[in-house]
């Protein structure tokens, strides 16, 4: 077929993007005296024998199937991209194993560089100041209490956790989701009981056993606990939807059941849905909306560093103030 063989190879497509779309037009002007695009960069793939008699001919149909076909490929390259970016691990600088560290175990809303987002545990870093303390973002996109677990992004935090570490632990945002499906199967069981619920997955294609969102805390609570760790659970950041000029404090009741869990599992807990919320009602509801990216729910830079600054801030509060002597002078000045 026609558009089959003239598809961009993804792994060309970055280098070679304007090369061939100025070739294109030229080609499209002048089909007799215009140069195959990127014949000299070894593209058979883009141009087979006949193209340019194939354009003369067909100028019209062709010119509306290869911008098509064109901005299909820009438009995939760049889905793939954000996908990328929003499950790549933050970057961070090299520890000192001598410190303790402060881990972030979350989803997007602690991680996230995808569509001009930002998560708060990137900004999060600057507040504390890294000759006295580590601070790791090790959150990861599009995950929940359950798939941090499961796909060993849980192990990979214990393996580099030491006694006298914390680790903030923040879920639930895509935990009310399937539990079963082809695409992301991720939902926890609600609620905080013992419940279980065996699949076989439609995703990793693995016989599984799906416990509640409850159970996958305490698993790491416990686990960080036997580590010598100190775990400060959070409940989750604050979306961007509103009613009669209040904010949402959801979603669901994942706060309730995070502070529950903490409770019962006697560790610290930090409400930052309502420090959140009340900055948002605060402000207003057009000037939140400055600090998101694309959709209700992850922040825009200028979100994650308000969500940053509220999260030390109540940090600051908690007994015994168990962080604040590694603070920065910007972690210091947090206030809510």
């Amino acid at each position: 077929m026609f558009i089959s063989r003239f598809i961009i190879p993804q792994e060309e497509a970055r280098s070679e993007r304007v090369v061939i779309m100025a070739a294109t037009i030229n080609l499209f002007r002048n089909p007799d005296k215009a140069e195959c695009p990127l014949v000299d960069r070894q593209s058979p793939t883009f141009c087979p024998a006949g193209f340019k008699t194939f354009i003369a001919r067909r100028n019209g149909v062709a010119l509306r199937l290869l911008v098509l076909i064109m901005v299909t490929s820009g438009l995939a390259l760049a889905q793939s991209q954000n996908t990328a970016q929003q499950n790549s691990p933050s970057t961070q600088t090299t520890i000192n194993p001598k410190l303790p560290t402060i881990f972030v175990a979350g989803d997007s809303t602690a991680n996230n560089h995808a569509n001009g987002g930002l998560g708060w545990g990137d900004p999060f870093i600057n507040y504390f100041d890294l000759a006295r303390a580590n601070v790791l973002n090790r959150a990861r996109g599009g995950r929940s209490s359950r798939t941090f677990i499961t796909e060993g992004l849980w192990d990979k935090v214990l393996s580099e956790m030491k006694k006298g570490d914390f680790v903030i632990i923040q879920f639930g945002h895509n935990d009310a989701g399937a539990i079963n499906d082809a695409s992301r199967a991720r939902g926890s069981l609600p609620g905080i009981g013992d419940e279980t619920q065996e699949i076989d997955n439609l995703l990793t294609k693995q016989h599984e056993v799906v416990h509640t969102y409850g159970w996958y805390m305490r698993k790491m609570i416990n686990e960080a606990k036997a580590k010598g760790a100190t775990p400060i659970v959070l409940s989750l950041t604050v979306r961007n939807i509103w009613k009669d000029n209040h904010v949402e404090r959801g979603p669901g009741k994942f706060g309730e059941w995070a502070a529950q869990i903490a409770k019962s599992e006697q560790v610290m807990f930090l409400d930052v849905t309502k420090l959140i919320a009340d900055k948002y009602e605060m402000l207003g509801e057009t000037k939140v909306k400055e600090l998101f990216a694309t959709d209700h729910t992850h922040t825009s830079p200028a979100g994650a560093e308000l969500n940053a600054s509220l999260v030390v801030a109540g940090l600051k509060m908690l007994k015994d103030h168990p962080l604040n002597r590694y603070l920065s002078a910007k972690g210091k000045a947090a206030a809510p």
